[in-house]
């Protein structure tokens, strides 16, 4: 896997570009991405200043290795386009795009920031958070093949609208849509990040969440504030065990005497070449998150 594919993004925490204040304080937080947001959290009277205000800040740096996205308006709004513009020069690295349903917007977003002079490595995420989506995911996904396309995030609460359903602590709701998301990204190679969390004072259901994001198989969570990212830091890093069995399974395959084995027993376990690819994932997952907090 490249270095990118390896980079952590545990915790993925919306600002919102309105508000200046939160803009410096985001460069002390403990977020892996911090999502500058121009969409959801900004008022339509609010969407230029909030643009500029972006512009200055990620322009201003201090971000350390945090990775910057800012989460646009949709294209076929009066804003998109000047957003799309300003984000793919402002030095982030990457814009979120809401709301797109079929691998034809991901071309229309390819081609525009290619029109509006981003680099070559400038990223393409965008948001799960549709029916449409869900039903066109394995087309939207394809589009990675030829775009920019890098990663989704899952737009749990737009879900929860769309689909009128009633949001429960175990997202009966939105398994279905968790699911095809994670297929579709893991066949195409993409960064799947989890939904946010709405209950911000409610730390025992965060948790249960994030466990569930990451036993489902996703990379991190977008957040709201900043009270979340310990949690989730912690949850979708690799535990110290799971770290030390990596290290056993890389260290036992690496032994001569195994040379041509294609299953071990390692700590009592059966192993084999395809649990060796995701040891070494693991480790260099880890290193890349201890990289990232020693920035």
């Amino acid at each position: 896997m490249s270095a990118q594919a390896h980079r952590p993004r545990r915790s993925c925490l919306y600002m919102p570009g309105a508000n200046t204040r939160a803009l410096e304080k985001a460069k002390d937080l403990a977020a892996d991405t911090l999502i500058f947001d121009l969409e959801d959290a900004v008022a339509p009277e609010a969407k230029a200043e909030a643009r500029g205000a972006i512009l200055s800040a990620v322009q201003g740096g201090g971000y350390g290795p945090r990775e910057i996205v800012v989460r646009i308006n949709g294209l076929d709004t009066e804003w998109g386009a000047d957003d799309l513009k300003m984000a793919a020069k402002s030095g982030a690295d990457a814009i979120l795009a809401p709301k797109v349903v079929s691998g034809a917007d991901i071309d229309r977003l390819d081609k525009a920031l290619t029109a509006a002079g981003a680099p070559d490595d400038f990223g393409l995420w965008v948001m799960i958070e549709m029916p449409l989506a869900i039903l066109n995911i394995q087309e939207i996904a394809e589009a990675a093949h030829r775009t920019r396309l890098t990663t989704f995030v899952m737009g749990t609460n737009d879900l929860a609208k769309e689909y009128r359903a009633r949001p429960t602590p175990d997202r009966l709701a939105f398994q279905t849509a968790l699911g095809l998301s994670m297929a579709a990204a893991r066949a195409y190679g993409l960064i799947a990040i989890d939904g946010v969390y709405n209950d911000i004072k409610n730390e025992h259901g965060l948790i249960d969440e994030c466990e569930q994001g990451r036993t489902l198989g996703f990379d991190g969570k977008t957040l709201i504030h900043p009270s979340q990212l310990e949690s989730t830091n912690r949850i979708f890093a690799p535990s110290p065990h799971e770290v030390e069995q990596a290290q056993a399974v890389i260290e036992a395959f690496a032994d001569p005497e195994n040379a041509g084995k294609g299953v071990l027993k390692v700590n009592g376990k059966m192993t084999e070449l395809l649990h060796l690819d995701e040891a070494r994932r693991t480790v260099a997952m880890h290193d890349a998150i201890r990289a990232f907090e020693a920035a």
